[in-house]
């Protein structure tokens, strides 16, 4: 992967069927529109939000930038040391103006229409499990009008 990617991440809720508070973190590449990651979780901090970046900077490399709203995840001591220590720049959006965040509020558009909307979770881990197998869809099978009816892989 070239090294001047853009990946962005963001956060997307939903509740379980038992009422259960699911929070989902987003990672997406703006220009393979691969989504890389949909980490689920009752709670992500800035410490889980590392971890799944490390991960994917290990399978990946790491991108040139990482765009974000100024959500207090993204903007926290610890995630900001992290992204100088591998040498990623943060492209953090103006607050209120999601549309300067596009790919990936078009992406968790999508997510939600596409798979949480659809969907009826008993608890964290079956929702874990149903989103998994929609990320692996939306990246292999699911054709991409912005890349010319393929798919990211």
């Amino acid at each position: 992967m070239a090294r001047n990617h853009v990946w962005a991440y963001d956060f997307v809720y939903e509740t379980c069927a038992t009422g259960q508070q699911i929070k989902c973190l987003t990672v997406i590449d703006e220009w393979t529109r691969e989504a890389l990651a949909i980490d689920v979780g009752g709670s992500i901090r800035s410490s889980r939000v590392i971890d799944v970046l490390g991960r994917l900077v290990s399978i990946h490399r790491a991108p040139k930038h990482l765009r974000s709203d100024n959500g207090p995840e993204f903007v926290s001591n610890a995630i900001l040391r992290w992204l100088t220590q591998v040498g990623i720049e943060t492209a953090h959006i103006a607050p209120g103006k999601p549309w300067q965040n596009g790919a990936d509020e078009s992406f968790n558009g999508k997510f939600r229409d596409e798979c949480l909307n659809l969907e009826c979770f008993r608890n964290r881990v079956e929702a874990a499990a149903v989103i998994e197998q929609w990320r692996q869809h939306y990246n292999v099978i699911r054709p991409h009008s912005s890349l010319k009816y393929l798919t990211p892989h």
